[in-house]
């Protein structure tokens, strides 16, 4: 194992030499509260509003994208067969699922993630269904915990985070399956063929199983077809 030499573990002490720990361990203890509070508050208002559909994607995709008005439409007809929409509030894919819940007369709930480079909270959100939260891990155990199911719209590292999360989660059985559905095969073609191909044919770090756990679909009509299927056999009903 190499060893740091002289010039490299005096970079790390000028590094940490201004760091008071006590006081910084001290800091980090009292953020305990806040992390709690957040949890509170998201529980109280979640646990009211019954089944809902979490809907992730882009804050970057513009309202005459077509993944926008792909998202709307399916927020918009699984808030029509009574499924209340979660975002993150946002803008994008985020306001494109609040803007279809709207349509739909169903819950438009806000999961809203304090960030310097994104102020605007979207205008779609139900106002008491509306959280901020400072800390993305509170926010996605949120997310995760009272959605019945997940639709994934192209996007980035967040949206990423976000489907391999629920895929992590379903596969190692800390919550049950629920239905997690990609939207634009072109979109996520390419994903898919890397994890076919290295990480489970070269590399077996996935079992090949695991790719059930995800459906693959292009319009509208099949995505809210996977979500409504799922439950069928099922006695859980929507927001009616």
């Amino acid at each position: 194992m190499e060893k740091l030499n002289d010039q490299e573990k005096n970079r790390i002490a000028k590094a940490f030499a201004n760091k008071e720990w006590p006081e910084i361990a001290s800091s980090n203890s009292w953020s305990i509260f806040k992390i709690m509070a957040e949890f509170v508050e998201g529980f109280d208002k979640m646990a009211k509003i019954g089944p809902c559909v979490s809907i992730f994607g882009s804050a970057r995709t513009k309202p005459d994208h077509p993944h926008y008005l792909l998202a709307e439409n399916i927020a918009q007809l699984l808030s029509a067969a009574g499924w209340g929409i979660i975002t993150g509030g946002g803008p994008g894919i985020m306001e494109a699922g609040n803007k279809g819940a709207k349509q739909g007369g169903s819950a438009s709930v806000g999961l809203n993630i304090n960030l310097p480079f994104e102020t605007s909270n979207n205008p779609y959100q139900d106002d008491d269904k509306r959280l901020n939260f400072d800390y993305f891990f509170v926010r996605k155990m949120i997310f995760l915990k009272y959605s019945q199911g997940v639709i994934v719209m192209p996007g980035g590292f967040g949206t990423l985070d976000e489907l391999f999360e629920s895929l992590t989660l379903v596969q190692t059985d800390k919550r049950a399956k629920f239905p997690i559905v990609l939207v634009d095969k072109a979109f996520w073609s390419p994903l898919l063929d890397w994890i076919k191909q290295t990480v489970i044919s070269g590399q077996q770090y996935v079992s090949p199983e695991d790719l059930e756990l995800f459906h693959l679909v292009d319009t509208a009509n099949e995505a809210v077809d996977v979500i409504l299927s799922f439950y069928e056999n099922y006695s859980m009903k929507p927001n009616f």
